[in-house]
């Protein structure tokens, strides 16, 4: 309720400063059949989705802007859900306030956002934060856009972020999970990023782009560890161990156990680049994203070609039928190799793979509100039957597709197309390889005769071993608009 309201009275008073508010409104259901919604109906929603087959909410958002003068000006937005047969039935989606001065940003509170080089709309999502799972609260300090900081002119430039957050769905752990079992509280939030571009497309078609993204979750506490019950751990959340953090470093007396001896806290993160052609047609764009979960595989040390995605996009400029697609292999199937070993006296050899990926002894591992902050293809453990915390699905090879395009000014289509095979984990491996296709064709529609209504109808489905059968059917009416004072 507390959240409620502070949406609420944050929206009151943005509605009494903004120079331009404009609002949305949507109305959305599903009905599927199967054991669960199908996978593209649920993931890269940033965690609007529901495993339940009969689900739906309503949808209002407001945001607006106000300009002080030709350096500072300010954005913020609240997003509410009233939905059924969710994580939650009120669901606070966003609440933000962006302050921005020339080239920096500073951005408070709760936001979608989307991460990586690739197209949200078609790819299955950067390997850090794809946007996967519900936005995380947090303070960011972030230069949201390409800067020459260098005096290049442009040839050679950078953005990147610094924030530091926590996780809000300690009371869903505590529902979901079984009594007895590990589940964490007031776990804080870190990333960082930094990207680099070279090139000037005005001046030469082509650019490359590469940087480093990494995340962490630390503090909080850990209840009945290792399902045992009663038996807690809790971390601590110094203002030195925002430092520990940030350059990833070993804790100190108040850590427990590896924490001293290895690094503070759960650190992943991943690589990306992406080289570009822009053509006064056609855009064509490769782009690499390589994950690591912890130092070992960071710098390629058991083999460059591994813990991937791998994406080419080509996007039409001039051609309704075909605006954009995309085409992925992503391979997390090997994370270093099945070994682990510390050296000995009898053994000398540090052997660092056996990464599992996704995953953490104390933290449960890279979820936010049970799905996947990562790429979706690492099965969420909100479909874990037994409610454990924890992915049984992380060695994955997939291929996927995707596709889009607007025939004409009123309807627009989406199909994506993700086929994968499923080997469990190292701790729990499956039998047999599992296989899955997963499906999605869209349509929008936006009449023009009735200004700023929209309706989107798509059918999803899923084949295979790893999630079973699954089709669906989704309706979502949205209205949005400018309010005029």
């Amino acid at each position: 309720m507390k959240k409620i309201l502070s949406v609420i009275l944050f929206c009151f008073v943005a509605t009494l400063s903004a120079q331009n508010l404009s609002y949305s409104i949507e109305m959305s259901g599903i009905a599927s059949d199967g054991d669960y919604t199908p996978f593209w109906h649920i993931s890269n929603r940033q965690g609007i989705g529901s495993l339940n087959t009969r689900s739906g909410y309503i949808r209002a958002a407001i945001s607006g802007s106000h300009k002080f003068n030709n350096n500072w000006s300010a954005t913020y937005g609240g997003d509410i859900l009233f939905a059924e047969n969710h994580t939650s039935t009120i669901i606070v989606q966003q609440a933000f306030a962006d302050i921005n001065w020339k080239m920096f940003t500073l951005s408070l509170g709760q936001k979608e956002r989307w991460s990586g080089l690739s197209n949200h709309r078609l790819s299955t999502g950067s390997l850090t934060e794809s946007g996967n799972a519900r936005p995380i609260p947090q303070i960011r300090i972030e230069v949201p856009e390409y800067w020459d900081i260098f005096g290049t002119n442009g040839w050679f430039t950078l953005r990147g972020h610094l924030a530091y957050g926590w996780f809000t769905d300690e009371h869903w752990q505590k529902d979901f999970v079984p009594e007895d079992k590990q589940r964490t509280a007031g776990v804080r939030y870190h990333s960082k990023a930094i990207h680099f571009k070279i090139g000037k497309q005005e001046r030469f078609p082509l650019t490359f782009e590469f940087g480093l993204d990494m995340a962490a979750q630390f503090g909080g506490s850990v209840y009945n560890l290792f399902g045992k019950k009663g038996d807690n751990m809790h971390h601590p959340t110094r203002f030195s161990d925002y430092f520990k953090i940030l350059i990833p470093t070993k804790g100190d007396s108040q850590y427990h156990g590896m924490d001293q001896g290895n690094i503070a806290g759960n650190h992943l993160g991943s690589w990306s680049g992406a080289i570009t052609w822009t053509d006064k047609h056609w855009k064509l764009r490769t782009y690499y994203d390589h994950a690591f979960d912890d130092h070992s595989q960071m710098f390629w040390e058991y083999g460059l070609w591994t813990e991937q995605l791998v994406g080419i996009e080509l996007t039409l400029k001039e051609c309704n039928w075909i605006t954009a697609v995309a085409v992925e292999y992503f391979n997390l199937k090997n994370q270093g190799g099945p070994i682990y070993h510390d050296a000995t006296e009898m053994i000398p050899d540090q052997i660092s793979c056996r990464d599992r990926n996704y995953n953490h002894e104390w933290y449960n591992g890279w979820f936010n509100y049970g799905m996947t902050i990562g790429t979706p293809l690492v099965t969420s453990p909100i479909y874990n039957k037994d409610h454990i915390l924890s992915p049984y699905n992380n060695r994955v090879e997939a291929f996927h597709f995707g596709i889009e395009g607007q025939p004409i000014k009123s309807l627009g289509y989406r199909v994506l197309l993700t086929k994968s095979n499923n080997w469990g984990s190292y701790d729990h491996p499956f039998t047999d390889i599992k296989e899955n296709l997963s499906g999605l064709f869209e349509l929008t529609y936006s009449p023009t005769w009735v200004k700023n209504w929209s309706a989107t109808a798509s059918f999803a489905f899923d084949n295979g071993e790893l999630y079973n059968d699954n089709s669906g059917a989704m309706l979502t009416i949205r209205k949005s608009g400018i309010i005029n004072f």
